[in-house]
């Protein structure tokens, strides 16, 4: 897949990810529904400063829009330690349910 492609796929995702449609993100970035499909379908390409209004509009950091799809899904240190907190705890839990059911 090519920058484009992966740009497209991105954008994609991310407006469905926000249950939005074409026509809100159209409105958003202030242009025409036409011109979002157009984008989506790979007819246009969007310049950088408008790349930056469809980051914006998405709630995304530009480059994210560029990135590959796996590179887009890993979990940053910080989420990884709330994850990690939150399985200790599921687990303490789980040890204590099980020494008191065997009375030790």
């Amino acid at each position: 897949m090519d920058l484009q492609d992966t740009f497209i796929s991105n954008l994609k995702r991310f407006r469905k990810e926000q249950n939005m449609t074409q026509e809100k993100l159209a409105e958003l970035c202030k242009t025409d529904t036409s011109y979002i499909g157009q984008i989506e379908t790979k007819k246009r390409f969007p310049s950088l400063s408008f790349v930056e209004r469809i980051a914006a509009s998405l709630k995304v950091e530009p480059y994210r829009l560029y990135m590959p799809q796996d590179s887009n899904s890993s979990v940053s240190a910080e989420e990884l330690k709330l994850i990690e907190s939150e399985i200790l705890r599921a687990l303490k839990t789980d040890i204590k349910k099980i020494v008191k059911k065997h009375g030790l």
